[in-house]
């Protein structure tokens, strides 16, 4: 990606946004000294690169392009980024280490040329089809379709037979589904599978675990029992849906679906980026907010278990890029060409609402897709308060107020909206659930008060929660 001046560096704050674990943050806080370095230097395309001395007797070769970004580091970790490339950009984020504008070293140079390459053939794939200049043949048309329709079959199978385990289940009473164990929802998961659908298998699993997650459990499986008999329904009643909650109901039984539509360029904020591993990937979620279309898009990407997706945005930077939407009424896109490296620019936050707001969004969101976990959402003008033995942020000017949901009591993060906070008025990004609002980004919008770079950045700078 050409580039006619020198990129700005990423804050510290940013650079540990990265990072796939907090073991990661730790290790490469300790790498980021400027005596274990050498070979060390910055281009103005974005690219950082440097020897890292390690306990063998080669030094370990980082290079970063900033541009994805994307790493390479030749430590045999399965992470990305590697806690080498963490303490590379930690020293290039101090501006008063070794790393000094340059040319590449050879190696680095040649990676960054080869990955590069693979970027412009891929937008340039990806313009084909958006032309039409790359579509199928008739042929290979055809044998999609009947791939689909087999599919769609074994689903429609699978379907049947998940509700008739459903019918069992309350014919002989919810209140002994725990004397059967999980073993016989691991098998009807098993079968879902067979089915070609991942996603009522997945739905499947997390009911074997509610009878063992305390008191009350049978009315929270009654609860999701219902959502995943109205899933089997719509899907065997598929035809006669909208296409939009017909593609919802797609997506949520599994079925592989692709980004299509116009690509929306804009200049997107990244708000809040988290991993979520469910035994066998690791899903990583980022959240973007453009500046000029106002849409908020959640942007996905899968990692075997024990290696972290390689997609990763620091949080707070603004990207110049397109973004292709799923079909669907939800929030998800592929991220397309970008037309400038991610820069770190204090971001504005989305426009908010009161709690009562971000209530009837979410209500409004379930209307469309029943399935939904959380939605995101902005609140402005909230106070964080302890409640009971919890927190809530309540509106500043109003009593209506939200409950934190049970995951973000645990984190640190929340000292850090506490703080940001000081007793007053904040502006605060997350996911609205019927547990409650989980926050993974604040700023503070009152005047007089705000973070320093140690809390996240510039007043109005984004404060990464999680």
């Amino acid at each position: 990606m050409p580039a006619t001046e020198s990129v700005a560096r990423w804050t510290v704050e940013q650079v540990l946004s990265l990072a796939p674990d907090d073991a990661s943050r730790k290790a490469g806080n300790k790498l980021a000294s400027a005596g274990l370095w050498s070979g060390t230097g910055f281009d103005g395309s974005g690219a950082v690169w440097g020897l890292c001395r390690g306990s063998g007797s080669k030094p370990y070769q980082t290079v970063v392009d900033t541009t994805g970004p994307a790493y390479r580091c030749s430590c045999p970790s399965r992470k990305f980024p590697c806690k080498h490339a963490l303490g590379l950009l930690l020293l290039r984020a101090s501006g008063d280490g070794p790393v000094q504008q340059g040319e590449p070293a050879d190696w680095a140079a040649q990676w960054l040329e080869a990955r590069r390459g693979r970027v412009e053939a891929k937008q340039a794939k990806q313009e084909a089809v958006a032309s039409g200049e790359s579509a199928a043949g008739p042929a290979d048309s055809a044998a999609a379709r009947k791939r689909a329709e087999r599919r769609a079959e074994r689903v429609t199978s699978g379907a049947q037979e998940l509700e008739q385990r459903l019918t069992d289940l309350l014919r002989g009473g919810l209140a002994t589904a725990d004397r059967a164990g999980y073993t016989l929802w691991e098998e009807t998961a098993a079968r879902m599978v067979d089915a070609q659908a991942p996603g009522l298998a997945s739905r499947v699993r997390e009911l074997g675990a509610i009878p063992g997650s305390g008191p009350g459990w049978p009315v929270r499986l009654l609860e999701e029992c219902g959502l995943l008999h109205l899933l089997d329904t719509a899907w065997l009643g598929r035809e006669a849906l909208p296409d939009q909650l017909a593609a919802t109901v797609r997506t949520r039984v599994g079925l592989p679906m692709s980004a299509e539509g116009p690509p929306v360029r804009d200049h997107w904020l990244v708000l809040a980026q988290y991993d979520t591993p469910d035994g066998r990937l690791v899903t990583r979620r980022i959240w973007l907010y453009g500046r000029e279309s106002g849409r908020t898009a959640l942007l996905l990407s899968f990692g075997p278990m024990g290696r972290a997706p390689e997609l990763a945005l620091p949080v707070g930077v603004t990207i110049d890029a397109e973004l292709t939407p799923y079909p669907g009424g939800g929030l998800r896109a592929d991220l397309g060409r970008q037309f400038a490296t991610p820069g770190p620019v204090p971001g504005t936050p989305p426009p908010g609402g009161s709690t009562a707001t971000a209530l009837a969004v979410h209500a409004d969101a379930l209307r469309g897709d029943p399935w939904l976990d959380a939605w995101p959402v902005t609140l402005r003008d909230v106070i964080p308060v302890p409640s009971g033995g919890g927190w809530q942020l309540a509106d500043a000017e109003s009593e209506s107020a939200l409950p934190l949901a049970p995951a973000a009591l645990s984190r640190p993060g929340l000292w850090k909206l506490v703080a940001l906070s000081g007793g007053g008025p904040v502006t605060a990004f997350g996911e609205l659930g019927h547990r409650g609002f989980d926050p993974f980004a604040a700023w503070d919008t009152g005047a007089g008060r705000g973070g320093g770079s140690g809390s996240g950045g510039a007043t109005n700078g984004t404060v990464r929660l999680i």
